[in-house]
């Protein structure tokens, strides 16, 4: 009789393996060992039912308990496998409808009233319930397998106190990392989003006019301790030149440019459902400067510039939560006309719609081998190759991932615009404005709520 043989399992890392996160995946391994954004704070309410949270591929629910502690747990029931979504929330943890077992929110079984007295063995049972802790009105968790979790992550805007911070967030139809690399792509922003608008139609002082003098910017970038670093740069009057600049965070952080580079305290996690769902939390400094203008010489709203979430009624689906009116089943309502009119260059009439059209157009997963890419893309590919690299040597070498136990390597990320002296050069240019910076969390806190 001849025996079977079974092939090694194949650790080869490309830019593929980024776009899986389930669990024992390379990627989903990876990402466990950071703490992750779950749910806002404001979804859960003390003694009231448990929520479907969809988190890494895993199916989980999270509840608050009588004393406000926030729990995230295995949806299974460990005694019989039923779902404690259906679960009474009740005296200090949630009870399984099924039997009447108990769990408290770090999983400990402390009844079984289903048992006789004679045969109990709460303390051989317990569910899987995750790590969480609750800062800048978001509650986090850590998947990871590390008996003692990392710290936090010091991204700034994250990090801030529940009362200095807004916070929002938004669902989409695709894998994560095509998300991330949206916010990566600057020179979308003269085509996508301000396509049909002419220089002329911004006022003097917007910096969104040298978008749309120069729809084809210069780049530089850079690898980073964070992550990765991009200038996207164009000539401005009086011998100096625009920057936008922005990065990209480990795992899947990002911070864009739209907004003042001295105060523009802001971040949005991308964090994969699944493979093919991604929430996206976007945090914001309550008072930093006022966004871009997005209104004409006349003072009237400039087309396509609408900047709002236009959201369905949340459901307790996997998928119910945070999902805008907005998308494939209708094809994100495309104004054909508008299109055609030149009124939008898109025929979308909001940003984050025309952003979110675009990636979910691509597929649940894009496949990176028929893409083009060109010099523009540099951030994409520099992104790209930093993720392999820390993910080989994390498979490999055992290596723990960047700002996992550094976590203050996040804190001097900032990104935003602002115009210099043509005569610098990247990084260098980033590098001088960022010593200037203030740092208004860390005037405030930096801690854990």
């Amino acid at each position: 009789m001849s025996s079977t043989i079974v092939p090694p399992v194949s650790t080869r890392i490309d830019t593929q393996a980024l776009t899986r996160i389930g669990k024992g995946t390379p990627m989903g391994d990876f990402m466990r060992q950071y703490w992750i954004p779950a749910i806002l704070s404001s979804e859960l309410v003390a003694d009231r039912e448990p929520v479907r949270l969809m988190l890494l591929g895993e199916k989980l629910i999270a509840f608050r308990d009588s004393n406000g502690k926030a729990a995230v747990m295995d949806e299974r029931c460990p005694h019989r496998g039923v779902s404690l979504f259906m679960g009474r929330v009740e005296d200090g943890g949630i009870r399984c409808v099924y039997h009447g077992w108990k769990f408290l929110a770090d999983g400990t079984c402390v009844d079984m009233p289903s048992v006789p007295e004679q045969q109990q063995c709460k303390h051989l049972v317990k569910a899987r319930a995750y790590p969480t802790r609750e800062c800048g009105g978001v509650i986090w968790a850590y998947l990871g397998d590390r008996a003692e979790p990392p710290s936090m992550p010091l991204i700034e805007a994250a990090m801030l106190p529940a009362q200095e911070v807004n916070v929002y967030c938004l669902q989409r139809e695709c894998n994560y990392l095509q998300m991330a690399e949206s916010d990566l792509d600057t020179s979308h922003f003269g085509f996508l989003h301000l396509g049909c608008l002419e220089p002329d139609d911004f006022p003097p002082d917007n910096p969104l006019r040298f978008a749309a003098e120069n729809r084809a910017p210069e780049f530089a970038s850079s690898e980073m301790p964070w992550g990765t670093s991009y200038g996207a740069h164009r000539a401005a009057s009086d011998g100096q030149r625009y920057w936008r600049v922005a990065n990209f965070l480990f795992p899947f952080w990002t911070q864009t440019p739209q907004g003042d580079f001295s105060d523009h305290i802001d971040a949005r996690a991308f964090v994969p459902m699944d493979d093919h769902h991604t929430m996206m939390f976007h945090f914001s400094w309550a008072r930093k400067s006022r966004p871009l203008v997005v209104e004409d010489n006349n003072g009237k709203p400039l087309p396509g510039l609408k900047n709002n979430n236009e959201l369905l009624p949340n459901t307790t689906d996997w998928f119910g939560r945070w999902r805008p009116i907005a998308n494939p089943s209708n094809d994100w309502l495309i104004d054909r006309d508008m299109q055609r009119n030149g009124v939008t260059f898109s025929g979308l009439d909001n940003i984050r719609t025309q952003d979110q059209a675009a990636v979910e157009s691509m597929g649940p997963i894009v496949d990176h081998a028929l893409e083009h890419l060109v010099p523009s893309d540099q951030m994409v590919g520099k992104t790209r190759r930093r993720m392999v690299k820390a993910l080989q040597r994390f498979v490999e070498q055992k290596v723990s991932p960047p700002g996992v136990d550094d976590p203050e390597v996040f804190a001097a990320a900032r990104s935003g615009f602002f115009v210099a002296d043509a005569q610098v050069d990247w990084p260098d240019v980033y590098h001088d404005r960022a010593r200037s910076l203030q740092h208004p969390a860390a005037e405030t806190s930096t801690s854990p709520a």
